[in-house]
């Protein structure tokens, strides 16, 4: 992992598996095309303080992209899913499809599951990466990913994840352009996983993946 980044261990970071940081819970609310969610997020949590403008960007990018269409009954897969704003706005957007919500953190998966019941929505299914059953594959993965958890890391998480894309799925993913988002998107092509900027707004870059099997 490369110098200063914190451990995945480290309790006084998001991406720790069990947050020790003291609850400060705070409400925020995701308006999309199909109307708006209110959710809960707290400390220890990614995006403690409400919607970050990474997700914000990528919310409103995806709400315009015409995107594949997708089989009723597919599962469908939100990477770091936080408290739930991509993965609930993915289940009211797909509401035949199943939602994986993903999060090695505890607290993150406890809000998520709080919020889909809040929000009535039955098609989220929240789980610990390890959890998730290795035959299910993906129709598509969107995401913010944890990029402060290092390069290697990152790169270990996303060939994980890529790889279990159907073979005509897409990954649509967030990536502030000051934190690599061009580097990632060649590597992500150089693993022949063709990657397009889709859009660039607020320095971020939304990018589009594709598979080639």
């Amino acid at each position: 992992m490369p110098k200063n980044t914190p451990s995945s261990s480290d309790p006084q970071h998001y991406f720790s598996e069990s947050p020790q940081a003291e609850s400060r819970r705070k409400e925020f609310a995701v308006t999309g095309a199909d109307g708006e969610l209110t959710l809960s997020t707290d400390a220890g949590v990614f995006s403690q303080h409400g919607l970050d403008k990474g997700t914000s960007v990528f919310l409103e990018v995806m709400a315009k992209h015409d995107c594949a269409p997708i089989d009723p009954g597919s599962f469908l897969c939100d990477i770091g899913c936080g408290s739930g704003a991509i993965a609930l706005t993915l289940a009211v957007r797909y509401p035949a499809c199943i939602i994986y919500a993903i999060d090695t953190n505890k607290r993150a998966r406890d809000m998520c599951v709080e919020n889909a019941a809040r929000n009535g929505l039955t098609n989220v299914v929240v789980k610990a990466p390890d959890e998730v059953d290795p035959s299910i594959t993906f129709a598509a993965i969107w995401s913010n990913p944890p990029i402060r958890i290092g390069k290697s890391a990152l790169h270990e998480l996303l060939e994980l994840w890529l790889a279990r894309l159907d073979a005509d799925g897409t990954a649509y993913l967030v990536v502030n352009k000051n934190l690599g988002a061009d580097s990632l998107s060649q590597w992500m092509t150089d693993l022949s996983y063709p990657t397009t900027r889709l859009a660039s707004r607020n320095g971020f870059r939304v990018l589009e993946v594709k598979t080639t099997r």
